[in-house]
């Protein structure tokens, strides 16, 4: 249930969590994106680099393989070029010369494609060209050989050198050529002309060269050709010709492993950077979730249970947190305690200021109402009699008389007359009176009659936590007498159905008559230990003593109004008014003992919550 208010809070708009939720993703996505940038910009540019440098590797490699075909093509015209017998054939041709020296055998072991001897002004003294694979004749290359010496500057493809090598493009074919100027064998002598080999370049040889697959490519470029694609590059090396610019290119195709590997590598590194980046911020938001989050909630729905219930229960789960949730519960729960004594003292206050005022209001209403017997009693005995009782009795004591004389027996018979309806005037009158008195002393009855029926009305219930009570009133009791007791009841709190002060105070004469029977046993300490049970919707409450205890005949008496077990003592707050405030509570009171001297045990029992819930739902 909490994990689900949890994921609410997470969800719900405008809440701490979604707002933390909402800064934690933007943290995220910033996060992922400067890391994306970050790896992005240092591991693109480094595998780029050693990409850069691998192709650069293959085009040396490559020019290499194709100055040392070239530098071999040289070295073996050269050769023929310091070479006595050249010197002289260009002076005096021969037939034997040129059986011996331009024969096919001749040329395939050199791996030449083709011969010639010019002249100093050009003219081609012989030229040859054969077939490697056949070892035949082909009057065409020669055809194309001839033609591409004459549009070649021999002397300034030397440079003053004795021999240089170089490629020419013979038709769609590529070769190798090297020229050397004839002289002596040892150097000597006015060159005479011109000696020239030609060795053509195939893309199976090139591949040989190279050690991977190369072909050769009639397109003329002066740069080596880079074309990439997403896993490999085509790259285009030139074949420069005599005068430096390409007469075809080299093109090969090499995986790009590098640039692959920093690909995957950056893709690796990100998405790894960015799952930790998601399980951190997980991680973070189930740790806020907890830390945070949770005991807000557990505040929270304290704060609201408190609310529902009305009672000032202290917040127990985050007391032991030295952090500022911990601080939070602690002065909570102060404030907590500070509500609940002010209230305590406020129902205190309120239960004593009702009964003064009910008090003050009662003899109020008495007060008015006997106003009226006060005022007819003082006017009755301020009121003088109708007669005087001495004329009366002179005036009988004269009738009484034979020598009266007539008239004077009729004067004194209209005077008796006269004082006998004055008497029987005023006795009506205070009849009256008296009847007026009788009607305010009933008034005044009734008014005693309703106090003491609205005294005998059932108090308000409400939820309030016994164990709570029972706290309290044993720290009053523990020390409100020089013996020592030790107290035992529950820690956990159970609610109950009561008025709290009447409760407390039904609690706190038990406990107090408790101490004074671990007193009055002489021990000089005791116990009272309290246990509660619940049972089909009803919590007893049991309190036990080990002090003088009673006998088991009198607990029928225990009850009576103003009965007390001590002899010093008499009425108060006693049993009997205990055990009609649980009776006007729903609940009861009960008292047994097994004897003098073995203790007592006072058993209450009031409704739970919940069943006078459903009872008054029924």
């Amino acid at each position: 249930m909490a994990r689900a208010w949890l994921d609410a809070q997470w969800r719900r708009p405008g809440s701490l969590g979604a707002k933390l939720l909402l800064i934690l993703t933007g943290v995220g996505l910033l996060g992922s994106i400067a890391i994306t940038l970050l790896l992005a910009s240092v591991i693109t540019p480094s595998f780029n680099q050693l990409e850069a440098a691998a192709v650069d590797a293959h085009v040396e490699r490559t020019r290499a393989a194709l100055a040392e075909n070239i530098t071999k093509v040289e070295s073996a015209v050269r050769d023929y070029g310091d070479w006595n017998s050249s010197y002289d054939y260009m002076a005096n041709p021969t037939r034997a010369f040129e059986q011996e020296s331009f024969s096919t055998l001749a040329m395939a072991n050199l791996h030449v494609n083709g011969m010639a001897y010019v002249r100093n002004d050009g003219g081609i003294v012989i030229a040859r060209w054969i077939d490697l694979g056949s070892q035949a004749d082909a009057p065409a290359m020669r055809t194309r050989l001839i033609d591409r010496i004459g549009a070649i500057d021999l002397k300034a493809v030397l440079k003053a050198r004795n021999s240089a090598a170089f490629y020419a493009r013979l038709g769609d074919s590529v070769a190798a050529v090297g020229v050397a100027q004839v002289r002596r064998s040892d150097g000597t002598g006015a060159p005479r002309g011109y000696v020239l080999m030609v060795r053509q370049i195939t893309s199976q040889q090139l591949s040989t060269l190279l050690q991977l697959s190369a072909r050769l490519d009639p397109a003329q470029a002066d740069k080596p050709v880079l074309t990439p694609s997403r896993t490999q590059m085509t790259i285009a090396v030139p074949i420069l010709g005599p005068d430096g610019h390409g007469v075809a290119s080299v093109s090969f195709v090499v995986p790009r492993d590098v640039s692959t590997l920093g690909t995957r590598m950056l893709i690796l590194a990100i998405v790894g950077s960015t799952v930790l980046l998601v399980l951190l911020l997980i991680v973070l938001s189930r740790a806020i979730a907890r830390l945070v989050l949770a005991p807000l909630n557990h505040v929270e729905r304290h704060m609201q249970a408190v609310t529902a219930s009305g009672a000032l229960s202290l917040l127990r789960a985050e007391e032991n947190r030295h952090d500022e949730i911990g601080s939070l519960g602690r002065s909570f729960n102060k404030m907590l305690s500070q509500l609940k004594d002010l209230r305590e003292q406020l129902e205190v206050q309120s239960f004593a200021l009702g009964k003064s005022e009910s008090a003050v209001a009662v003899m109020h209403n008495v007060r008015n109402a006997l106003n009226p017997i006060s005022t007819i009693l003082s006017r009755g005995l301020a009121d003088a009699p109708p007669a005087d009782k001495a004329l009366i009795d002179r005036a009988l004591g004269e009738l009484a008389r034979d020598d009266t004389p007539p008239a004077r027996r009729q004067k004194l018979a209209a005077f008796l007359a006269a004082a006998i309806g004055a008497e029987d005037a005023a006795r009506a009158d205070r009849a009256a009176q008296l009847k007026t008195g009788r009607e305010a002393m009933q008034h005044v009855l009734e008014i005693i009659g309703t106090q003491q029926a609205q005294a005998h009305e059932r108090p308000p219930l409400d939820t309030c936590d016994v164990t709570e009570l029972i706290a309290q009133n044993a720290t009053i009791a523990r020390y409100s007498g020089e013996t020592a007791i030790a107290f035992d009841f529950p820690a956990r709190p159970w609610p109950v159905m009561a008025n709290r002060i009447i409760l407390s105070q039904v609690i706190g004469n038990l406990f107090g008559n408790a101490a004074e029977a671990i007193a009055a046993k002489g021990s000089g300490a005791g116990s009272i230990r309290v246990t509660i049970d619940e049972a089909d919707g009803v919590v007893t409450i049991t309190i036990r003593d080990d002090g003088e205890g009673f006998s088991p005949e009198v607990a029928a008496t225990l009850f009576q109004r103003g009965y007390s077990t001590r002899a010093h003592k008499s009425g108060g707050l006693g049993l009997h008014w205990c055990a009609n405030s649980m009776n006007a509570m729903e609940g009861s009171l009960r008292l047994a003992s097994e004897g003098k001297g073995r203790g007592a045990a006072a058993t209450l029992t009031l409704k739970a919550p919940i069943a006078y819930a459903h009872r008054h739902a029924a």
